[in-house]
């Protein structure tokens, strides 16, 4: 019986040891739970990087000038209405409200090496002008996709890194939300293909850095999780 007693007793020992010399990345949790982890970082690191203030400053009134993929300025934005008051061309005001960061999406490549993280965006777009006030108020609805996989550098220390950070093609959304009754759906139409070319370039422009930078203040624990789990070409990612 004490030699039962015994065997169990260092059984258990032995199976403490393994699992305190278990490297962290085969203790981590569940493969969802670690692709969880990852866009719960992100999402946080990006509000607290001030992503949100970041859109409701973008320069966008003056991307909407003559010369800056709109031609006509907004006056050719407004159609008769300006066209018969040019100078309001130089008063109004475009007011970016609202803007919000939805769920992040995750989905791994099919060889298990790369990691595509969605970042959906959205915001308001009010355009006022003196005396009229508020022209139209439209709903926007733009994703951000970035690439994330690991480098190598010379001290052979591996990390993860930014690849392409980018838009997909048409998934620009414009939804009215206000506007008086000269507003008709062509301007409407106008407004968003002025927008497909000049907004996705200024949010990549605040969201992609902000990325970059994130991935180098993760927790070392999931960094390395996800680097040994991209390395192997193991897909944790489970449609998120």
């Amino acid at each position: 019986m004490f030699q039962i007693r015994g065997l169990i007793v260092f059984c258990g020992l032995l199976a403490q040891l393994q699992a305190l010399s278990l490297p962290p990345a085969l203790k981590s949790a569940s493969p969802t739970d670690l692709a969880g982890n990852l866009t719960n970082a992100l999402s946080n690191g990006l509000i607290s990087g001030g992503l949100l203030d970041n859109l409701s400053n973008l320069p966008l009134l003056d991307a909407l000038k003559p010369g800056k993929g709109n031609p006509a300025g907004l006056v050719g934005l407004l159609g008769k209405l300006t066209s018969s008051i040019p100078i309001l061309n130089s008063f109004v005001d475009l007011k970016i409200t609202n803007s919000e960061l939805l769920e992040l999406g995750l989905e791994q490549s099919p060889d298990g090496h790369h990691l595509y993280v969605t970042i959906p965006l959205g915001f308001v777009l009010n355009l006022k002008a003196p005396l009229l006030g508020s022209l139209l108020k439209v709903s926007v609805k733009l994703n951000i996709t970035a690439e994330v996989f690991t480098v190598t550098d010379d001290e052979q220390k591996t990390h993860l890194v930014v690849g392409d950070c980018t838009h997909s093609p048409g998934n620009l959304q414009i939804t009215l939300l206000d506007g008086h009754g000269f507003i008709l759906q062509k301007l409407l139409d106008d407004l968003t293909i002025i927008f497909n070319k000049i907004l996705p370039e200024l949010v990549q422009k605040q969201v992609c850095p902000l990325v970059n930078a994130l991935l180098s203040q993760l927790d070392i624990t999931l960094v390395d999780e996800i680097i040994n789990q991209l390395i192997q070409g193991t897909h944790f990612v489970i449609k998120i």
